[in-house]
């Protein structure tokens, strides 16, 4: 594994940020770390990072484990926090000379030229990080977090405040580097997620409340949805008198039904139009969307 965290827990003060949370990520993927604000995101990447200390649990990172002073595995990250701090009365390659140097880069004018090809710097490698774009920022950002070689990259909301064409920019980038590096990556964005990651970590108020593929999240839901229209009326207290439909909801011409049985809604709405001797104009089964995965996982309880 490129990444294991084995039962993490962090306290800040008697607050418990993250509560003995378990997961890993394989060499190769690209992971994506999700959850609302404060659910403890980017207190575990700064613990993965070696940035901060853990209260207990167990981080390894390529097999070494990962403290704040342990340099071993730390150089087997790269890491782009929230905010990329950057210095921005240097000049790009500057900045990146001067990254470089505290890695002990070999081949250090090449390696430059080399990052600041690769992340499309080219055009703004003469100018003061200062005067960039926030998307040429972030490209700075990555190529300080790239420039030693790491196996594992940490990308804290890499895209946050990007404008579109900024944003396809930085995926394709982030999908590049993918193919050959163990990326984990934090955001908001859940096109984002679905245009990059292998798979998704969620977490919620501390804990771990999923991890598999986005398409199996979406699938593994225990709620049906179904959208049906019929020809003529039907009423809402019709519809929730239907045994297996647990709730009802009127959407364009139609009715969102939900039901948390196993037998295939489509089928009882069918039965239930027949019974009543109505015209069905549309039944069709919806996806559950990752956004409404996100926020049923994550807001259950409040």
């Amino acid at each position: 594994m490129s990444i294991e965290v084995k039962n993490l827990v962090k306290y800040y003060g008697e607050q418990a940020a993250v509560k003995d949370i378990t997961f890993n990520v394989k060499k190769g993927e690209i992971v994506g770390f999700l959850g609302p604000n404060g659910a403890g995101k980017s207190t575990t990447m700064k613990i993965i990072t070696g940035y901060i200390p853990s209260t207990s649990g167990e981080v390894t990172v390529c097999g070494l484990p990962v403290s704040m002073e342990n340099l071993a595995s730390r150089k087997k990250i790269g890491y782009l926090p929230e905010n990329n701090p950057l210095y921005l009365d240097m000049y790009v390659k500057e900045y990146l000379n001067f990254v470089g140097k505290i890695y002990k880069v070999p081949n250090l004018k090449g390696r430059v030229a080399e990052m600041i090809n690769s992340v499309g710097l080219e055009v703004e490698q003469n100018k003061k990080i200062g005067a960039l774009s926030k998307g040429y920022r972030q490209r700075v950002g990555l190529a300080q977090a790239i420039i030693h070689d790491p196996e594992v990259l940490i990308l804290d909301e890499p895209t946050s405040g990007l404008d579109p064409n900024q944003l396809a920019d930085i995926r394709k980038l982030i999908r590049s580097i993918g193919k050959e590096k163990t990326v984990m990556l934090s955001t908001h964005i859940m096109q984002e997620v679905e245009a990059i990651c292998d798979r998704i970590v969620i977490i919620s108020k501390g804990e771990i409340v999923a991890d598999d593929k986005a398409a199996d999240l979406q699938f593994n839901t225990q709620i049906q949805t179904v959208y049906a229209e019929f020809e003529g009326n039907v009423s809402r207290n019709q519809l929730q008198k239907i045994a297996e439909v647990s709730k009802v909801e009127k959407f364009e011409d139609g009715w969102l039904l939900e039901s948390k049985v196993d037998a295939d809604l489509r089928k009882v709405i069918a039965r239930f139009a027949q019974k009543n001797d109505l015209l069905v104009l549309t039944l069709r089964k919806e996806e559950e969307s990752l956004e409404a995965v996100f926020k049923r996982l994550t807001t259950s309880g409040k």
